[in-house]
């Protein structure tokens, strides 16, 4: 099952999201991606930390913009930052509704991160069956 996380930059909160689906939906046949619709330069620093603290590598993830994933997906989950999407076949699509940690502390991106955790095995709960 393809599942796309998508905001802005791709730099933070669909970067955290893609780390999650790869770790622990992988297993149940889920592959994970994100993007964004703008260019950016690096996943945010802090992101990357916050989720090396939780276990979870994505160091070596990068922004990446829609034309770089599957232009047909499963799932499509937008973060919650108002990203209008041009038109992408999927089959589910939802809005994840996160505030965007960037600027602020390590602590916002745990928060922040807590909040995906749990979105993303909500997720691996709901569609496995459909896998």
């Amino acid at each position: 099952m393809k599942v796309a996380f998508v905001c802005v930059h791709n730099s933070c909160r669909s970067q955290m999201a893609e780390g999650y689906l790869k770790a622990l939906g992988q297993e149940f046949g889920f592959e994970a991606y994100s993007a964004g619709t703008e260019d950016y330069p690096a996943v945010k620093p802090l992101a990357v930390e916050a989720m090396r603290l939780d276990g979870v590598d994505i160091q070596d993830q990068y922004p990446k913009k829609l034309e770089d994933i599957p232009s047909e997906l499963d799932v499509l989950i937008t973060m919650g930052c108002n990203v209008e999407c041009p038109y992408i076949p999927t089959k589910h699509r939802e809005d994840w509704g996160l505030d965007d940690p960037s600027g602020g502390p390590i602590d916002d991106f745990i928060v922040t991160r807590e909040l995906i955790k749990h979105k993303v095995l909500e997720l691996i709960e709901r569609f496995k069956k459909d896998v």
